[in-house]
């Protein structure tokens, strides 16, 4: 190992955020055809596409009985 105080990093968690963005953009869109249309109602709809995943896993819970 050389003594020149560089170091290389290594990215490789591309693909698992693609597949987030991908989940984001799909609750988005049905959390949007769902509401009413006004503006709140979208707003809410995007803040709701942020968190559906706690939403998920507090109702597997609830399934599991814990």
């Amino acid at each position: 190992m050389s003594g020149d105080g560089r170091s290389r990093v290594t990215a490789t968690s591309g693909s698992l955020g693609f597949f987030f963005l991908l989940a984001y953009i799909g609750a988005a869109i049905y959390f949007i055809s769902v509401s009413d249309g006004s503006f709140w109602g979208v707003i809410l709809g995007l803040l709701q596409a942020i968190v559906w995943p706690v939403y998920v896993v507090y109702h597997v819970l609830v399934l599991l009985g814990a």
